[in-house]
């Protein structure tokens, strides 16, 4: 145990110092204290319907989530489904953007289970179609923002192979099993490995429920890429709503990276970058992304309450 923690703490360390030298970078290349007025400046009323959007995508995650745990055959009511999300969002607050939410969220759901590979399974068939949604939104963004960016190769491509990847790991098992000689399926890691990509692996046969939680994850996206518009509008930014489309799911992809603490400096720096072809100015690129960022943890409070209110803090 002490040497997971000292292993936690390093990689907690890396981050830091990762969110913090960008964070300085970017510093130096904008005026931060202009863009600290725009994020006060934000408009009260497109801040609160984004508040409103933040807590309806909450809601549809948590929806999403309990349908796979019931095509699994996990019997868990919708109250427990959903403090243990709400709480394990809060806790992911402070680990690696990401996966620390879903670690908590895996780990929590784990106690209240038979097994931690259906756990897992669940949490990272959840994670699976969101990525698969946001490439989605991602497509459906380069063919509305026209033929500036849909015309490239190289991103079509690029898409093909992050969609073959996500969809390949619900044949896990077979692959595992193609790659991991036999003799080696005794060991203490192979069995976990395979136990897991075995649980995945079975949601194969529940393809409604499957396409059920797809479903509800693009709801998911839209709702995201929405937040950031309305906020942009707040913001006083005059890019459309196509161009949203466009930009948002690859920053949510960075956001995703667990490189980052809590989605500060590189989605950030990403979202600077993706705005350039607006000639957006960097500071207000830089509170847009704070704004986007602020406004989804404050989406995590309602697991605070709920972890206070339980006794464990």
């Amino acid at each position: 145990m002490r040497e997971l923690l000292g292993r936690a703490s390093r990689s907690t360390l890396v981050r830091l110092a990762i969110t913090g030298a960008i964070l300085f970078y970017l510093s130096t290349r904008i005026d931060m204290a202009a863009a600290a007025r725009a994020v006060a400046a934000i408009s009260l009323p497109h801040l609160a319907l984004v508040l409103g959007l933040v807590a309806i995508d909450r809601c549809v995650m948590i929806l999403r989530w309990v349908l796979l745990l019931r095509a699994s055959g996990s019997a868990i009511s919708m109250a427990r489904a959903s403090r243990l999300f709400l709480v394990s969002s809060f806790v992911g607050s402070f680990l690696p953007a990401g996966v620390g939410a879903d670690a908590a969220r895996a780990y929590g759901l784990a106690q209240h289970t038979s097994t931690g590979s259906e756990a897992l399974a669940s949490v990272a068939v959840d994670r699976l179609l969101g990525i698969l949604s946001l490439v989605s939104m991602g497509l459906v963004g380069l063919i509305a923002w026209g033929p500036r960016g849909g015309g490239d190769w190289r991103i079509v491509a690029s898409v093909a192979v992050l969609t073959t990847a996500t969809v390949s790991v619900f044949w896990a098992d077979r692959l595992v099993r193609a790659f991991v000689p036999a003799r080696h399926h005794d060991g203490l890691l192979a069995r976990r490995i395979l136990r897991a990509s075995d649980a995945v692996s079975r949601y194969r046969n529940h393809r409604g429920a499957l396409v059920h939680v797809m479903a509800w994850s693009i709801v998911v996206q839209l709702l995201r890429v929405t937040q950031a518009y309305v906020l942009g509008l707040g913001l006083g930014l005059a890019v459309p709503f196509s161009y949203f489309l466009l930009f948002m799911p690859f920053a949510l992809l960075l956001l995703l990276l667990p490189i980052s603490i809590s989605g500060f400096g590189l989605p950030q720096g990403g979202i600077i970058w993706l705005l350039q072809p607006y000639n957006v100015a960097a500071e207000t690129s830089f509170a847009l992304s704070t704004l986007i960022v602020l406004t989804g943890l404050a989406g995590n409070l309602p697991g605070l309450w709920l972890w206070l209110s339980s006794g464990e803090g």
